[in-house]
């Protein structure tokens, strides 16, 4: 037979229990910020699996969450994966600033800027596929996500800058030529390196830090120069046969 105390204990245990388990979700959902833990499991995750097979339902697990807590803050997988992209871009352009800060000259900040970036590639491999190598930012794969776009905007303003500042005397055409040449090689590189490309007969006796200063050396002194130059003689040439047809 139930009694007043034993009425009064049972619901004393479910009161407990309730608020115990009320408190764990509570406590789990609330990471202080499960948008923030989400990228940063998300991180660690595509490190360890690759990017295309981050799963949702396992983050979740894994951050002691429902399986809906993610769509709270992310529409689908690809939504995350683009908040963790522009996250990327956010600390590689903040990298380079950095890189950059302690150098006095065009060339010298370039390169640094160019060391960083292989750096970045090499300790954080599947964040750089899925920032430089996925459809986040491809026509294919629709339109991009605007914060996303906003960053990798930024990240490649910075590189054009910087190349821009190595140039004699450029115009426009000579700075995004060179900017893209710049781009082109570290990327190519980088992927190179990754994919484990890069074979011993190929690079013989090179250490690492050669080889990267040769990728460099091509980028900052050979192709932005060579640019700046040819745009320049062209004006020039140009001006000379505007002066000579005058004269006739």
């Amino acid at each position: 037979m139930l009694t007043s105390l034993t009425l009064r204990q049972n619901v004393s245990c479910v009161n407990i229990d309730f608020m115990t388990r009320d408190s764990t979700d509570r406590s789990s959902y609330h990471h202080g910020d499960l948008r923030a833990a989400l990228i940063s499991a998300a991180a660690a995750e595509i490190e360890r699996g690759g990017y295309e097979n981050l799963s949702l339902r396992e983050l979740a697990g894994s951050l002691g969450v429902s399986r809906a807590a993610p769509y709270r803050h992310f529409a689908d997988r690809r939504a995350l994966l683009a908040a963790l992209a522009a996250k990327g871009f956010d600390e590689l352009t903040a990298i380079q600033r950095k890189a950059i800060a302690s150098e006095h000259t065009p060339q010298a900040q370039l390169a640094a800027a160019g060391r960083s970036y292989l750096a970045f590639a090499a300790e954080q491999p599947e964040l750089f596929r899925l920032m430089f190598v996925s459809d986040l930012l491809s026509a294919a794969g629709g339109p991009p996500d605007p914060v996303l776009a906003h960053a990798a905007g930024e990240s490649y303003q910075v590189l054009e800058r910087l190349v821009a500042a190595t140039l004699d005397d450029p115009d426009e055409g000579a700075i995004k030529a060179a900017t893209i040449a710049t781009m082109s090689t570290g990327y190519g590189f980088a992927l190179l390196r990754l994919g484990g490309r890069l074979k011993p007969f190929m690079y013989g006796g090179l250490t690492q830090t050669e080889l990267i200063d040769a990728v460099l050396s091509t980028t900052v002194t050979m192709l932005p120069r060579a640019a700046g130059r040819g745009r320049k003689a062209a004006r020039q040439a140009k001006a000379q046969r505007h002066h000579s047809a005058k004269k006739v």
